[in-house]
C-alpha cells in the first residue's frame, strides 16, 4: 500500500470546508428476492439459490417483491420522505462479472420516496438535521471472491469465483443531499447519521441491518471547498464501508487527504476509494467521471409501481415509535441526564435495559447492572453488551436477589461472574457457590460478637460517641462472613450491643 500524503485535521479544517454525500444501501429481510421467488437464506452453497430470473437468462420474466415495495414506503414515510404516486424501475446498464444480467433493475428519476429528513442527535446532545435526496428499491449483485492475489482483490488474483446467491437480494438505498455546515463535526455526523439510520431500520423490521454481515453499507461522498465559498469541490467516493466506527474514520482520512492534495497545489481526482479497517486509510478505486454513462432507460418487464394512497396512510399509522422519540420517552420515564442517556446509547445497553425491566427489575437497577458490571466484562472481552452469556432476565433475576436480601452487591457480581462463566441460571450460581447473604441472627451476632472482643480499642472509641469508627467492625465481620453479611445489619448490631445510638 502506498504511503498517503495528509495534513493534520485541524490545519485541513482551518482553511477548507468539507461537504459530505452519504449513501447507504440497506438489505432488506424479506424472505424471497426482489424479482425472483428464489430464497434469501444465508450460508446456502453457492449458487444453489438461483434462477433463470436472478440469472438473467433468455426467457425469464422479473415480478416485483409487493412485501419489498412495502418495505421501501415504510422507510420513506419514517425518513419523513414524499411517496411516489407513481414510479418506475430502471436498467442501469454496466458490465461486472458478479452482475449476471449485465444491467442493474433500479431506479433513476422516478425514486419511491423522495424529499425527506433524518435528525441525528450527537454526543453532546446538539441535533443536526440531515435532508434525504431520495430513497430507492435496487437488486443486490453477486459476490466475487478473488483467490490467489495477496490482498483479496482481483489485482493480482489467479482467478475469481463467483456466487449468485446474493443476486437480486432486495436493497433500498438512501441518498443524502449534500450535508453542509458540519464544519470539524462532519465526520461525528456522519457517523451519528448512519447510526440513528440504522436504529430507525432495525425499528421497522424491515432488515436487522447488521453492518459486519453487509446488510446495511455505507459510501462516503467527500469533497472540500475553501472557507467562505460556496462551490463543491471535486468529491470521493469511499465505497462499502460497514461500521459506524470506519465511517466516521473514512470521513476523517479524506478531508485530511483532501486538503493535502489541494494545499500542495494538487487537484483531487473524482475517483471511487477502498477504505482500510487495519489503519483506517483508504486507497483509489477506479476513476468515476462525472459523465459516466449507465444509459438508464424504463425496465420494459415490469409495469410501474402506483402505491394507493389509502395503503400508505396504513403503513403510515401503523408506524412503531421511533427510535429518538422512544430514547427521548425512555429518557425521562428513567429520568437521566441527555448525557447519560448518550452514555447508554452507545453502550448498545437501551433494549437490553427496556427487556431487564420488562423481566421485573427496576430501571435504576438494569441501568446499574448493564452500565457497570456488565459494561466492565464487555470491554474486557472486547465484545458488545448484547454478546454477553447473560439474558436481560437473568440480571433481573439478579436485581430481585438483592432486593429482596439474598444478595448484597459484591455477591450479585460473583454470581453474574458465575452465569456470564456458564455455571447455570443466577439461582444455580448462588446455590452452587453458597453466595446468599448471612441472615441469620444468632450466627451474626456471634461474628458481631468476636468482632469486638478482638477489637476493644476500636469498640471503645465507638462507645465515647466516634461512630464513624463503627465501619472498621463492620470490615472485619464482613471479613469473617466471606463477605455474606448484611452490611447494614451489621452496623446496626455492633452500635446496639454497644449501647450506641446510630
Amino acid at each position: 500500500m502506498t504511503v498517503t500524503d495528509l495534513v493534520s485535521y485541524e490545519d485541513a479544517l482551518a482553511s477548507y470546508d468539507p461537504v459530505m454525500g452519504l449513501e447507504v444501501h440497506v438489505e432488506l429481510g424479506t424472505k424471497t428476492k426482489m424479482f425472483c421467488g428464489c430464497a434469501t437464506t444465508l450460508g446456502a452453497d453457492a449458487n444453489a439459490q438461483t434462477c433463470p430470473t436472478c440469472l438473467g437468462l433468455p426467457g425469464s420474466l422479473p415480478v416485483v417483491n409487493a412485501i419489498g415495495v412495502e418495505s421501501a414506503i415504510k422507510i420513506g414515510l419514517a425518513l419523513n420522505c414524499s411517496i411516489a404516486e407513481w414510479c418506475r424501475f430502471a436498467r442501469k446498464n454496466y458490465f461486472y462479472p458478479d452482475m449476471p444480467k449485465n444491467f442493474q433493475t433500479s431506479q433513476y428519476d422516478e425514486p419511491i420516496a423522495y424529499d425527506g429528513y433524518l435528525d441525528v442527535q450527537l454526543e453532546d446532545g446538539e441535533v443536526f438535521r440531515v435532508q434525504i435526496e431520495r430513497a430507492h428499491m435496487e437488486e443486490d449483485t453477486g459476490k466475487s471472491t478473488h483467490v490467489g492475489g495477496a490482498t483479496g482483490r482481483i489485482h493480482g488474483a489467479s482467478h475469481s469465483l463467483l456466487d449468485y446467491n446474493r443476486a437480486g437480494i432486495p436493497l433500498i438505498e438512501i441518498v443524502t443531499k449534500p450535508i453542509e455546515g458540519a464544519g470539524e463535526r462532519a465526520p461525528e455526523v456522519a457517523k451519528a447519521y448512519v447510526a440513528e439510520l440504522r436504529e430507525l431500520i432495525k425499528a421497522l423490521g424491515v432488515s436487522e441491518a447488521r453492518m459486519e454481515m453487509g446488510q446495511m453499507r455505507c459510501d462516503v461522498n467527500l469533497s472540500l471547498r475553501p472557507n467562505g465559498t460556496e462551490t463543491f469541490g471535486t468529491r470521493s467516493e469511499t465505497k462499502n464501508v460497514n461500521s459506524l466506527r470506519s465511517v466516521e474514520r473514512a470521513a476523517r482520512f479524506e478531508i485530511q487527504r483532501h486538503a493535502a492534495v489541494l494545499s500542495s497545489g494538487g487537484t483531487v481526482v473524482q475517483e471511487t476509494r477502498h477504505f482500510h479497517e487495519e489503519d483506517g486509510s483508504t486507497t483509489a478505486g477506479r476513476i468515476k467521471d462525472n459523465a459516466e454513462d449507465y444509459r438508464y432507460f424504463p425496465e420494459p418487464d415490469l409495469v410501474p409501481v402506483a402505491p394507493a394512497r389509502e395503503w400508505v396512510e396504513e403503513l403510515r399509522a401503523g408506524l412503531p415509535e421511533l427510535p429518538r422519540v422512544r430514547r427521548n420517552r425512555l429518557r425521562e420515564e428513567w429520568g437521566v441526564s441527555a448525557h447519560d442517556m448518550q452514555s447508554i446509547l452507545n453502550a448498545g445497553a437501551v433494549d437490553l435495559i427496556v427487556a431487564t425491566t420488562e423481566a421485573g427489575a427496576g430501571s435504576a437497577a438494569a441501568r446499574k447492572w448493564w452500565m457497570g458490571e456488565l459494561a466492565r466484562r464487555a470491554n474486557e472481552d472486547g465484545v458488545e453488551l448484547s454478546a454477553l452469556a447473560i439474558t436481560p432476565a437473568q440480571v433481573a433475576r439478579v436485581a430481585a436477589l438483592v432486593d429482596e436480601g439474598s444478595l448484597n452487591d459484591k455477591l450479585a457480581r460473583q454470581t453474574i461472574e458465575g452465569v456470564l462463566a456458564g455455571e447455570g441460571d443466577p439461582d444455580t450460581v448462588v446455590e452452587k457457590r453458597g453466595l446468599k447473604v448471612v441472615s441469620d441472627e444468632g450466627a451474626l451476632g456471634a461474628a458481631v460478637d468476636e468482632a469486638i472482643a478482638g477489637n476493644a480499642a476500636i469498640a471503645d472509641k465507638i462507645r465515647g460517641g466516634k461512630v464513624a469508627a463503627a465501619g472498621a467492625l463492620v470490615g472485619a465481620v464482613m471479613k469473617a462472613t466471606r463477605g455474606q453479611a448484611d452490611a447494614a445489619r451489621v452496623r446496626e448490631l455492633i452500635l446496639e450491643k454497644l449501647g450506641v445510638e446510630g
